[in-house]
Protein backbone atom coordinates (compact mmCIF):
# COMPACT_ATOMS: atom_id res chain seq x y z
CA UNK A 1 0.00 0.00 0.00
CA UNK A 2 1.53 3.36 -1.00
CA UNK A 3 2.26 6.20 1.80
CA UNK A 4 -0.92 8.36 -0.08
CA UNK A 5 -3.19 5.29 0.30
CA UNK A 6 -2.25 4.74 3.68
CA UNK A 7 -3.10 8.23 4.75
CA UNK A 8 -6.25 7.93 2.83
CA UNK A 9 -7.60 4.92 4.71
CA UNK A 10 -6.37 6.31 8.06
CA UNK A 11 -7.75 10.00 7.64
CA UNK A 12 -11.35 7.49 6.49
CA UNK A 13 -11.02 5.80 9.95
CA UNK A 14 -9.98 8.95 12.08
CA UNK A 15 -13.07 10.59 10.00
CA UNK A 16 -15.31 7.26 11.51
CA UNK A 17 -14.60 8.35 14.55
CA UNK A 18 -15.19 11.98 14.11
CA UNK A 19 -18.69 11.48 13.38
CA UNK A 20 -19.31 9.17 16.83
CA UNK A 21 -21.01 11.13 19.74
CA UNK A 22 -20.12 9.74 23.24
CA UNK A 23 -22.73 9.99 25.94
CA UNK A 24 -22.45 10.75 29.65
CA UNK A 25 -22.08 7.26 30.52
CA UNK A 26 -18.72 6.93 28.25
CA UNK A 27 -20.77 4.71 25.25
CA UNK A 28 -21.62 5.51 21.93
CA UNK A 29 -25.45 7.89 21.84
CA UNK A 30 -27.56 5.27 20.53
CA UNK A 31 -30.60 6.63 18.38
CA UNK A 32 -33.28 4.85 19.77
CA UNK A 33 -36.39 3.53 17.36
CA UNK A 34 -39.62 5.44 18.19
CA UNK A 35 -41.73 3.03 20.03
CA UNK A 36 -44.29 0.83 17.45
CA UNK A 37 -47.90 1.67 17.85
CA UNK A 38 -49.88 -0.89 19.62
CA UNK A 39 -53.12 -2.68 18.26
CA UNK A 40 -54.29 -4.32 21.47
CA UNK A 41 -53.38 -3.45 25.33
CA UNK A 42 -52.29 -5.90 28.13
CA UNK A 43 -51.39 -8.20 30.00
CA UNK A 44 -48.95 -5.42 31.82
CA UNK A 45 -45.69 -5.78 32.40
CA UNK A 46 -45.19 -4.59 35.97
CA UNK A 47 -41.55 -2.61 37.14
CA UNK A 48 -40.96 -1.38 40.43
CA UNK A 49 -38.86 1.70 40.86
CA UNK A 50 -36.60 0.62 43.74
CA UNK A 51 -34.03 2.13 45.92
CA UNK A 52 -33.84 1.82 49.65
CA UNK A 53 -32.43 6.16 49.82
CA UNK A 54 -34.31 8.60 49.81
CA UNK A 55 -33.66 11.58 47.23
CA UNK A 56 -32.92 9.37 44.35
CA UNK A 57 -35.24 10.77 42.10
CA UNK A 58 -37.47 7.39 42.18
CA UNK A 59 -40.98 9.20 42.45
CA UNK A 60 -40.10 11.74 40.03
CA UNK A 61 -38.83 9.24 37.70
CA UNK A 62 -41.91 7.10 38.23
CA UNK A 63 -44.31 9.98 37.12
CA UNK A 64 -42.09 11.45 34.37
CA UNK A 65 -41.54 7.88 32.81
CA UNK A 66 -45.11 6.87 33.30
CA UNK A 67 -46.31 10.27 30.98
CA UNK A 68 -43.14 9.39 28.45
CA UNK A 69 -44.71 5.98 28.25
CA UNK A 70 -48.74 6.95 28.00
CA UNK A 71 -47.31 9.35 25.48
CA UNK A 72 -46.19 6.35 23.65
CA UNK A 73 -49.60 5.17 23.32
CA UNK A 74 -48.98 2.78 26.42
CA UNK A 75 -51.93 2.41 29.19
CA UNK A 76 -50.09 2.87 32.37
CA UNK A 77 -50.92 2.69 35.87
CA UNK A 78 -48.72 4.14 38.34
CA UNK A 79 -48.51 2.34 41.47
CA UNK A 80 -47.95 4.27 45.01
CA UNK A 81 -46.13 2.47 47.52
CA UNK A 82 -44.77 4.70 49.80
CA UNK A 83 -46.51 5.79 52.91
CA UNK A 84 -45.65 9.86 52.19
CA UNK A 85 -47.88 9.28 49.39
CA UNK A 86 -45.59 11.75 47.10
CA UNK A 87 -46.59 10.09 43.74
CA UNK A 88 -50.34 10.61 44.48
CA UNK A 89 -49.71 14.18 45.68
CA UNK A 90 -47.37 14.62 42.48
CA UNK A 91 -50.58 14.01 40.22
CA UNK A 92 -52.88 15.90 41.99
CA UNK A 93 -54.78 13.66 44.64
CA UNK A 94 -55.06 14.78 48.43
CA UNK A 95 -53.67 11.84 50.41
CA UNK A 96 -55.66 12.97 53.18
CA UNK A 97 -58.82 13.27 51.29
CA UNK A 98 -58.34 9.36 49.99
CA UNK A 99 -61.29 6.60 51.05
CA UNK A 100 -59.81 4.05 49.49
CA UNK A 101 -56.17 3.60 48.90
CA UNK A 102 -53.91 0.60 48.65
CA UNK A 103 -54.01 0.04 51.96
CA UNK A 104 -57.21 -0.97 51.92
CA UNK A 105 -56.65 -3.41 48.94
CA UNK A 106 -54.21 -5.28 50.17
CA UNK A 107 -55.46 -5.82 53.37
CA UNK A 108 -59.18 -6.08 52.90
CA UNK A 109 -59.60 -8.97 50.31
CA UNK A 110 -63.81 -7.31 50.05
CA UNK A 111 -62.25 -4.64 48.09
CA UNK A 112 -61.73 -4.46 44.61
CA UNK A 113 -58.48 -2.53 43.15
CA UNK A 114 -60.36 -1.14 40.80
CA UNK A 115 -62.51 0.60 42.94
CA UNK A 116 -59.51 2.00 44.38
CA UNK A 117 -57.46 3.45 41.36
CA UNK A 118 -58.41 6.27 39.72
CA UNK A 119 -57.89 8.08 36.26
CA UNK A 120 -55.60 11.14 35.95
CA UNK A 121 -55.86 13.79 33.73
CA UNK A 122 -53.12 12.77 31.66
CA UNK A 123 -54.27 10.71 29.20
CA UNK A 124 -53.54 6.95 29.27
CA UNK A 125 -52.28 6.98 32.97
CA UNK A 126 -54.42 5.40 36.06
CA UNK A 127 -52.64 5.66 39.27
CA UNK A 128 -53.65 3.51 42.79
CA UNK A 129 -53.09 6.24 45.12
CA UNK A 130 -51.49 5.55 48.85
CA UNK A 131 -51.28 7.60 52.39
CA UNK A 132 -49.94 7.35 55.64
CA UNK A 133 -52.60 4.67 56.20
CA UNK A 134 -49.77 2.15 54.22
CA UNK A 135 -47.42 2.52 57.03
CA UNK A 136 -49.89 0.05 59.32
CA UNK A 137 -49.36 -2.29 56.61
CA UNK A 138 -45.77 -3.57 57.24
CA UNK A 139 -46.83 -4.36 60.35
CA UNK A 140 -50.22 -6.15 59.85
CA UNK A 141 -49.05 -8.19 56.66
CA UNK A 142 -46.28 -10.13 58.98
CA UNK A 143 -48.89 -12.30 59.81
CA UNK A 144 -51.11 -12.87 56.76
CA UNK A 145 -50.49 -16.11 54.47
CA UNK A 146 -48.01 -15.43 51.72
CA UNK A 147 -47.57 -12.31 52.97
CA UNK A 148 -45.10 -11.09 50.01
CA UNK A 149 -47.47 -11.83 47.31
CA UNK A 150 -50.26 -9.79 48.33
CA UNK A 151 -49.83 -6.73 46.02
CA UNK A 152 -48.86 -9.45 43.29
CA UNK A 153 -52.63 -10.84 43.78
CA UNK A 154 -54.17 -7.52 43.52
CA UNK A 155 -52.57 -6.57 40.33
CA UNK A 156 -53.58 -9.95 38.66
CA UNK A 157 -57.15 -8.61 38.74
CA UNK A 158 -56.14 -5.67 36.64
CA UNK A 159 -53.19 -6.66 34.36
CA UNK A 160 -54.96 -6.63 31.37
CA UNK A 161 -55.97 -3.46 31.34
CA UNK A 162 -52.61 -1.83 31.12
CA UNK A 163 -49.34 -2.19 29.16
CA UNK A 164 -47.23 -1.03 32.29
CA UNK A 165 -47.54 -0.49 36.08
CA UNK A 166 -44.76 1.49 37.12
CA UNK A 167 -44.93 0.50 40.88
CA UNK A 168 -42.98 3.57 43.56
CA UNK A 169 -41.70 1.51 46.30
CA UNK A 170 -40.85 3.24 49.80
CA UNK A 171 -37.36 4.16 50.55
CA UNK A 172 -36.38 0.77 52.64
CA UNK A 173 -36.26 -3.16 51.96
CA UNK A 174 -38.65 -3.76 54.03
CA UNK A 175 -41.61 -5.96 53.70
CA UNK A 176 -43.81 -3.64 51.25
CA UNK A 177 -40.53 -3.38 49.32
CA UNK A 178 -40.41 -7.00 48.77
CA UNK A 179 -44.17 -7.23 47.79
CA UNK A 180 -43.28 -4.89 45.05
CA UNK A 181 -40.65 -7.49 43.89
CA UNK A 182 -42.51 -10.06 44.29
CA UNK A 183 -44.95 -8.38 42.03
CA UNK A 184 -42.65 -7.29 38.95
CA UNK A 185 -41.36 -8.84 35.85
CA UNK A 186 -38.08 -6.01 36.29
CA UNK A 187 -36.60 -3.45 38.48
CA UNK A 188 -35.34 -0.19 37.38
CA UNK A 189 -32.75 1.67 39.93
CA UNK A 190 -32.80 5.41 39.95
CA UNK A 191 -29.54 6.29 41.41
CA UNK A 192 -28.40 10.05 42.34
CA UNK A 193 -24.42 10.71 40.97
CA UNK A 194 -23.59 10.63 44.87
CA UNK A 195 -20.81 8.36 46.29
CA UNK A 196 -23.45 7.76 48.95
CA UNK A 197 -25.75 6.65 46.68
CA UNK A 198 -23.43 3.79 45.19
CA UNK A 199 -22.66 2.12 48.58
CA UNK A 200 -26.37 1.68 49.21
CA UNK A 201 -26.61 -0.31 45.73
CA UNK A 202 -24.78 -3.88 47.01
CA UNK A 203 -27.24 -4.81 49.63
CA UNK A 204 -30.19 -3.98 47.31
CA UNK A 205 -28.69 -6.10 44.94
CA UNK A 206 -28.32 -8.52 47.17
CA UNK A 207 -32.14 -8.32 48.38
CA UNK A 208 -33.37 -8.61 44.87
CA UNK A 209 -31.53 -11.72 43.85
CA UNK A 210 -32.72 -13.33 47.22
CA UNK A 211 -36.39 -12.38 45.79
CA UNK A 212 -35.61 -14.35 42.38
CA UNK A 213 -34.33 -17.35 44.19
CA UNK A 214 -36.88 -17.75 46.86
CA UNK A 215 -39.99 -15.76 45.78
CA UNK A 216 -39.75 -14.54 42.14
CA UNK A 217 -37.56 -15.90 39.56
CA UNK A 218 -38.85 -14.28 36.61
CA UNK A 219 -37.34 -10.93 38.25
CA UNK A 220 -34.73 -9.00 37.12
CA UNK A 221 -32.85 -5.39 36.25
CA UNK A 222 -34.24 -3.60 33.67
CA UNK A 223 -31.45 -1.19 34.18
CA UNK A 224 -29.84 1.24 36.62
CA UNK A 225 -31.04 4.62 35.82
CA UNK A 226 -28.66 7.19 36.67
CA UNK A 227 -30.36 10.82 38.11
CA UNK A 228 -29.47 14.33 39.13
CA UNK A 229 -26.24 14.55 37.06
CA UNK A 230 -24.30 17.61 36.52
CA UNK A 231 -22.11 17.07 33.47
CA UNK A 232 -20.12 20.20 35.28
CA UNK A 233 -18.95 18.09 38.15
CA UNK A 234 -16.00 16.06 38.60
CA UNK A 235 -17.99 14.05 41.16
CA UNK A 236 -20.73 13.54 39.21
CA UNK A 237 -18.45 12.28 35.95
CA UNK A 238 -17.01 10.13 38.47
CA UNK A 239 -20.02 8.55 39.82
CA UNK A 240 -21.03 7.68 36.65
CA UNK A 241 -17.73 5.76 35.40
CA UNK A 242 -18.05 3.90 38.50
CA UNK A 243 -21.67 3.17 37.63
CA UNK A 244 -20.55 1.56 34.50
CA UNK A 245 -17.53 0.14 35.33
CA UNK A 246 -19.86 -1.81 38.43
CA UNK A 247 -22.84 -2.38 36.04
CA UNK A 248 -22.04 -1.99 32.42
CA UNK A 249 -24.77 -2.29 29.73
CA UNK A 250 -27.38 -2.50 32.93
CA UNK A 251 -26.85 1.48 33.28
CA UNK A 252 -29.56 3.05 31.13
CA UNK A 253 -27.57 5.34 28.11
CA UNK A 254 -29.98 7.91 29.31
CA UNK A 255 -29.15 10.27 31.55
CA UNK A 256 -31.37 12.59 33.84
CA UNK A 257 -29.93 15.70 34.05
CA UNK A 258 -30.34 17.98 37.39
CA UNK A 259 -33.22 20.79 36.82
CA UNK A 260 -35.07 23.18 38.92
CA UNK A 261 -37.94 22.24 36.10
CA UNK A 262 -38.46 19.15 38.25
CA UNK A 263 -39.61 20.57 41.14
CA UNK A 264 -41.84 23.33 39.29
CA UNK A 265 -43.72 20.32 37.59
CA UNK A 266 -44.40 18.12 41.23
CA UNK A 267 -45.39 22.00 42.42
CA UNK A 268 -47.84 22.22 39.25
CA UNK A 269 -48.81 18.76 39.66
CA UNK A 270 -48.03 17.21 36.78
CA UNK A 271 -45.57 15.37 34.71
CA UNK A 272 -42.71 17.41 32.92
CA UNK A 273 -43.84 16.28 29.69
CA UNK A 274 -47.12 18.63 29.83
CA UNK A 275 -45.59 21.12 32.27
CA UNK A 276 -42.54 21.69 30.06
CA UNK A 277 -43.11 19.97 27.17
CA UNK A 278 -39.86 20.68 25.13
CA UNK A 279 -37.34 21.15 28.30
CA UNK A 280 -34.85 18.61 28.21
CA UNK A 281 -35.63 16.99 31.19
CA UNK A 282 -39.37 16.01 29.36
CA UNK A 283 -36.86 14.95 26.44
CA UNK A 284 -34.59 12.92 28.77
CA UNK A 285 -37.43 10.77 29.70
CA UNK A 286 -39.46 10.02 26.61
CA UNK A 287 -35.82 9.01 25.46
CA UNK A 288 -36.01 6.94 28.44
CA UNK A 289 -39.27 5.39 27.17
CA UNK A 290 -37.69 4.76 23.94
CA UNK A 291 -34.82 2.39 25.50
CA UNK A 292 -36.61 0.87 28.10
CA UNK A 293 -39.44 -0.06 24.93
CA UNK A 294 -35.98 -1.20 22.65
CA UNK A 295 -34.63 -3.45 25.29
CA UNK A 296 -37.68 -5.60 26.01
CA UNK A 297 -38.63 -3.73 29.08
CA UNK A 298 -41.64 -2.56 27.77
CA UNK A 299 -44.10 -3.48 25.20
Amino acid sequence: MSNEQSSTTLAGIEGDFDDVVMGPTGRPVTEFPEPPVLTSHGPARVIAMVNQKGGVGKTTSTINLGAALAEAGRRVLLVDFDPQGALSAGLGANPHELDVTVYNVLMDRKVDIRDAIQHTDIENIDILPANIDLSAAEVQLVNEVAREQVLDRALKKVEDDYDVVLIDCQPSLGLLTVNALTAAHGVIIPLICEFFALRAVALLVETIEKVQDRLNPRLQVDGVLATMYDARTLHSREVITRLVEAFGDTVFETVIKRTIKFADATVAAEPITTYAANHQGAESYRRLAKELIARGGAP
